[in-house]
């Protein structure tokens, strides 16, 4: 079992910043991919963006450039830095792992608004 905890969400206006974080706990030695997806209000989630334990990097086109993924493999930490925030990024962001067996893992979420 993992357990997810994410934080450092929050409301900005369009043009700023956040910081998602998501700290893993429990049978973290078998984490190959972390990532973060994100569902807006009658949508779909989607993914965001993921990290391989290699340190490998996939994005969605939307995010391509604004947004950057790290892994602290040490901490257990997955992160996400986001600049230049649009309105079309309001969603509730929601961290995932991935294990060596397939298994997949999901935060409770953390909410993301962007003002106008």
């Amino acid at each position: 079992q993992v357990q997810l905890v994410e934080s450092g969400g929050g409301l900005v206006q369009a043009g700023g910043s956040l910081r998602l974080s998501c700290v893993a706990s429990g049978t973290t030695f078998s984490i190959e991919t972390m990532g973060w997806s994100r569902q807006a209000p009658g949508k779909t989630r989607d993914l965001v963006a993921s990290i391989s334990s290699g340190g490998s990097t996939n994005y969605a086109d939307s995010v391509k450039g604004r947004f950057t993924i790290a892994r602290d493999n040490a901490k257990n930490t997955v992160y996400l830095q986001m600049n230049s925030l649009k309105p079309e990024d309001t969603a509730v962001y929601y961290c995932y792992i991935r294990n060596y067996y397939s298994r997949m893992y999901w935060g409770q979420g953390t909410q993301v608004t962007v003002s106008s």
